[in-house]
């Protein structure tokens, strides 16, 4: 069970926050680390951080880009300080969250991603995620160290499968088939005239929302897709009408 469950540090600029957060993970029994773009080199200062985890920094996978992070994956949850936007995915609790994934984790390859240092996950980044976890601080005082983050985060979901957290989820599209729905409903959208060429990507943002809340399955997302394939084919034809009867 957690080796299905995969933690994700986004454009991480201190060396010591990867070692650290890999000694984190170990401690909690995770072994899953993938580093998107890192800022920094995984030398002697991550080596040392990580104390007896460097065995997880040297194997960590190093990636461009969140697709080749999340290739497989098909529940992913991201981690904020700030307050989640209008758009972005569902804020929960991260007690429940954690004890959602590690039912998710029972029925396939999930992932948690981690923000830079400085600014956390970008909207490009919170569009990817079925859900948003903020770990609950004193008002005042809300910074958290990311090696300290992913700490709490990794004990809650150790708690969540030792309690025996399991209830078998129904199958969901893997992450990337749901990014390519909703980018094919985008081009459907904007060829069709339903939205105009030019314009801001505000209906492409709703879909992906709506495409996280409904957690969708492969025969689902097949459907869907089959359906604007279907509306591309036609659009042409409809247009040629309209251009005849004028």
């Amino acid at each position: 069970m957690p080796g299905s469950i995969r933690f994700v540090l986004v454009e991480t600029s201190h060396p010591g926050n990867v070692g650290a957060a890999a000694r984190a993970m170990k401690v909690m029994g995770f072994d899953d680390l993938v580093l998107v773009d890192p800022q920094c080199a995984l030398e002697s200062e991550a080596k040392a951080r990580a104390s007896g985890a460097v065995d997880l920094v040297r194997e960590a996978r190093v990636v461009a880009g969140l697709d080749a992070a999340l290739e497989g994956v098909r529940y992913v949850v991201g981690t904020s300080a700030r307050a989640h936007r209008r758009l972005g995915p569902e804020l929960v609790d991260l007690r429940s969250g954690a004890g959602a994934l590690a039912g998710e984790a029972g029925a396939g390859n999930v992932a948690v991603l981690f923000g830079p240092e400085r600014t956390g996950l970008d909207s490009a980044a919170l569009t990817r995620c079925n859900r948003l976890w903020r770990i609950p601080t004193a008002e005042d005082y809300a910074s958290l160290n990311l090696a300290a983050a992913v700490q709490v985060v990794a004990y809650e979901i150790r708690q969540a499968l030792g309690a025996g957290v399991r209830a078998e989820a129904p199958p969901v599209a893997p992450a990337e088939d749901v990014a390519g729905l909703c980018a094919h409903f985008d081009r459907v959208a904007r060829g069709v005239g339903y939205v105009a060429a030019d314009a801001p990507r505000r209906a492409l943002q709703r879909v992906q929302r709506l495409a996280r809340r409904a957690r969708l399955e492969p025969s689902e997302v097949k459907l869907l897709r089959g359906f604007l394939s279907a509306v591309e084919k036609q659009a042409p034809q409809e247009r040629r009408r309209a251009d005849d009867e004028t």
